[in-house]
């Protein structure tokens, strides 16, 4: 049993194999009432239309690519003929000069000549009636004639269940389609034998019990469908940064209309087809729409980017052009919605229950069957009347059949699986009350096992409200502080304050800009809003230093690097490249320095040694240390080569202060209290890291604190022997972290793990349960991960694990009480039966009194 148990019903609670699900679906095969057994099962006939559909979608784009770089070939040097293109009168009459499949041809179908012929996004954008700088006008009238034109940005979705569809569904239980069909024959016999209302009694028992089942049922799983509507609502809550009446603003996704100019970063997804209008070193993964992994470059040469796809580097402005179901990325969600989330281990395991249950009741039904059917043969061959049968003898064989058929209804814990859905959904909405979106329902399940949590440090255990407290410009260290700052500025030398501002205000990827209520707001990292505000106190202007110079090129921060820079067209001439970043690593490519005079002198062993231990200095105050460097370039560099990373001259080093969050202590001392260890995993400098462990009651005096560059060249037995000591890594890469889980996992750890940037995704994958960050997380670990913590809090996470493990102490209840139930009223039945031939009716009233 135990070998049939765990072959058929032993499900990954993430990632399961096709062929898995696939195999308990065949051995549990015939059940009572598949439409509600399998309601909250993954629908494998829609993912294999999904697929196929990805497949098509990848024959589409390359035949496009293709036909695209023949049409550029074409094209080059001949002056575009005009377009025979006529424009709808409806489109015409509402303003604008294309109509909505014009536009899905030239994006989906990367239609180079159509888009030469149109002018360029410049050319559309002017026949959408907008502008790559301003946007469109808020106006809702004009925004409503652009909506009928053009149609919103929603894929469709199956409508809502009503409560007669879910009564329609608990009917089709076979045995209570026979039990019916058992009334209604009880129903014509006893009129027939003993007239109304006295022959009717048995068959009206029986409808009403039927009845009386099914809308109890149907109340339990509308009420349960209604749940899920709402944590559905939430799931599809997305923002993205537009630009409206000049305006940069946060909007819903589904509010996108074609002409809007929207903003991407790293590890955004795309939220509609567009254009690409400006940015740098853009690199889109279209894998999820596709399913080719290879990345693609995005740039004016190139400009068409897809609903769905994913920036893997790089940040962009982009008109959108269609939406909604106009889009390839529409209907292949449209389809994905359909095929439903993958089953989890409890609801297999106690499918299993039931199926074995079933067959047992079933054994007994037949049995019962057989005894009672026996006992009236013996009678009638003793009373030697086997050939001669009266109706009441036939109304008899027919309750001998009900009674049967009512003891499967007893035995068969038909709603058992759907009651782990149940309580799922309980503890779902519960969760979202607590700031968890759970994502899949078998992270619900499994977060009540976990004995593991690596958890980043920057805005999960610290407030991420950071603030510069401390410098150490021209090799002098001064506190920052509100009172100082113009002190500040006028005690560093003019020509390294300039420079210090040109760093700031163009080597970052936040931004300045005024809100829709006239105000002035900073848009960014925390990291990136605390340097422009130190810019801004020392009387910077960012709008300035962004005209007084050209970008040339952007290398934008990611986690691996651990720095960004920029190239810089000087208005006087000349190229300069800025850096920032970790404070060692752009240290070590430091070989000059600004000395308290201003000037640009060698970076000897004393400097070293004192910046170094400046750095320390701050990172033993839990405050995070940023490098920030420049260099001249020659004139001959080009732009298609990586912008350096030795041969700088070092401006200074800024300490950043981001506060523990309160509660936090508290609550790893509740998961130690629980045999969860927690673990810190952060990029930071390891003094900072440490300090913060320590402030949290992460770090003890036998826990272990090691560098990721250390820890990925441990052999395989040295990181087995040393894992269960670290308490914090610090400077890991998305790898390091991804290898940690996958160790932890090998030792049969139970692990939790969260992560914010496109980079984490694959930890997040690896990992039992992986946990996003639902305000600093990129849109590319969200989809990752399993559970989104909506306000970025360890204490959330470990609400989860409380939630978690209420979830299986409710199901171990429940199971408990259906079984015993469903046991103890299929032995009173088949003993009843056997024993006095109580009729069906009586059975019924009994399994109802026992459960209700």
């Amino acid at each position: 049993m135990e070998t049939f148990w765990n072959e058929s019903f032993d499900l990954k609670p993430k990632h399961s194999s096709e062929e898995a699900l696939e195999k308990w679906r065949k051995v549990v095969g015939f059940v009572k009432n598949p439409k509600r057994r399998f309601r909250f099962t993954a629908n494998l006939s829609k993912r294999y239309e999904a697929a196929a559909m990805r497949r098509s979608n990848h024959e589409k784009l390359r035949i496009a690519v293709l036909v695209s770089k023949a049409a550029l070939q074409f094209i080059s040097g001949v002056k575009p003929s005009e377009s025979d293109y006529v424009v709808p009168e409806e489109v015409k009459a509402a303003g604008f000069e294309l109509c909505a499949e014009e536009l899905g041809s030239i994006v989906e179908g990367q239609d180079v000549k159509k888009l030469k012929i149109h002018g360029g996004v410049d050319g559309i954008a002017e026949k959408l009636s907008t502008s790559t700088t301003d946007g469109l006008s808020s106006d809702s009238v004009l925004l409503n004639k652009r909506q009928e034109v053009y149609g919103i940005n929603k894929f469709a979705e199956a409508e809502a269940k009503g409560f007669l569809v879910f009564v329609w569904e608990a009917l089709q239980d076979m045995t209570l389609m026979i039990l019916g069909v058992c009334a209604l024959v009880s129903l014509i016999v006893g009129i027939a034998m003993e007239g109304w209302p006295k022959g009717a009694h048995d068959g009206l028992g029986i409808v009403a019990s039927i009845l009386l089942v099914v809308f109890v049922t149907a109340t339990s799983d509308y009420r349960q469908s209604l749940q899920f509507k709402d944590l559905d609502k939430e799931k599809k809550k997305i923002t993205i940064q537009v630009t409206r009446n000049a305006c940069r603003q946060k909007m819903s996704i589904y509010d996108l209309l074609p002409g809007d100019i929207v903003h991407l970063n790293i590890g955004d997804q795309v939220p509609a087809d567009g254009l690409f209008v400006s940015g740098f070193s853009v690199l889109i993964d279209g894998s999820s729409l596709t399913g080719e992994s290879e990345p693609v470059m995005v740039n004016a040469d190139n400009p068409f980017m897809l609903s769905g796809t994913k920036l893997q580097d790089g940040s962009c402005k982009m008109m959108v052009t269609s939406v909604g179901m106009r889009t390839q990325w529409g209907k292949l969600m449209a389809t994905l919605s359909e095929g439903g989330d993958d089953e989890t281990p409890l609801q297999v395991k106690l499918n299993g229950v039931a199926t074995i249950i079933g067959k047992v009741g079933l054994f007994f039904a037949v049995v019962t069957f057989a005894v009672m059917v026996q006992g009236l043969f013996m009678s009638k061959l003793q009373e030697g009347t086997i050939w001669s049968w009266s109706g009441d003898e036939a109304l008899k064989l027919l309750e001998f059949f009900a009674v049967a058929v009512t003891i499967v209804v007893v035995a068969v814990p038909e709603g058992l699986p759907l009651a782990v859905t149940l309580s799922l959904a309980f503890a779902m909405k519960k969760m979202m009350n607590d700031k968890a979106l759970v994502r899949h329902l078998a992270a619900c399940e499994t977060m009540g096992s976990a004995t593991n949590i690596c958890s980043d440090k920057t805005g999960t255990l610290t407030t991420n409200h950071m603030t510069v407290v401390k410098s150490c410009i021209c090799m002098d260290v001064r506190e920052v502080g509100n009172n100082n700052k113009a002190s500040l500025c006028s005690e560093i030398p003019e020509s390294a304050v300039k420079l210090l501002l040109q760093s700031i205000f163009t080597n970052t990827g936040g931004e300045i800009v005024i809100n829709k209520d006239g105000k002035r707001e900073i848009l960014g990292t925390p990291t990136e809003t605390a340097l422009l505000e130190f810019g801004l106190s020392l009387g910077g202007d960012s709008r300035a230093e962004r005209l007084a110079s050209k970008l040339v090129k952007v290398e934008p921060f990611n986690s691996t690097k651990k720095r960004m820079g920029v190239i810089l067209e000087l208005p006087e001439g000349g190229l300069r490249a800025h850096t920032k970043g970790a404070s060692e690593i752009v240290l070590a490519g430091c070989d000059k320095v600004i000395n308290s005079n201003g000037e640009v002198v060698p970076l000897d062993v004393e400097s070293i040694n004192h910046l170094n231990a400046t750095i320390n200095q701050f990172a033993n105050e839990a405050l995070r240390t940023l490098c920030l460097a420049y260099m001249e370039l020659e004139n001959d560099f080009s732009p298609d080569n990586a912008i350096p990373l030795s041969g700088y001259t070092c401006i200074g080093i800024v300490g950043i202060k981001d506060p523990v969050r309160p509660g936090v202590k508290e609550s790893v001392a509740i998961c130690r209290s629980a045999g969860i260890t927690v673990r810190m995993v952060t990029g930071d400098n390891i003094n900072t890291a440490k300090a913060i462990a320590r402030e949290c009651g992460i770090l003890t005096d036998d826990g272990i604190a090691i560098e990721g560059p250390d820890f990925r060249e441990k052999s395989q037995e040295e990181m087995l022997a040393l894992i269960p000591k670290i308490q914090v890594m610090a400077r890991s890469s998305p790898m390091d972290k991804h290898t940690l889980v996958r160790q932890l996992r090998s030792i049969d750890e139970v692990v939790a793990v969260t992560g914010d940037g496109t980079n984490d995704a694959p930890a997040l994958h690896e990992a039992d349960i992986g946990l996003a960050m639902g305000i600093s997380g990129t849109e590319v670990a969200k989809e990752s991960a399993d559970v989104i913590i909506l306000d970025d809090n360890f204490s959330t996470i470990v609400t989860v694990a409380k939630w978690g493990r209420s979830v299986y102490i409710n199901i171990q209840k429940f199971v408990q009480f259906q079984l015993t139930v469903n046991i103890v009223a299929l032995i009173v039945n088949f003993s009843s039966a056997c024993l006095t031939g109580m009729k069906a009716i009586n059975f019924v009233y009994i399994y109802f009194k026992l459960m209700f």
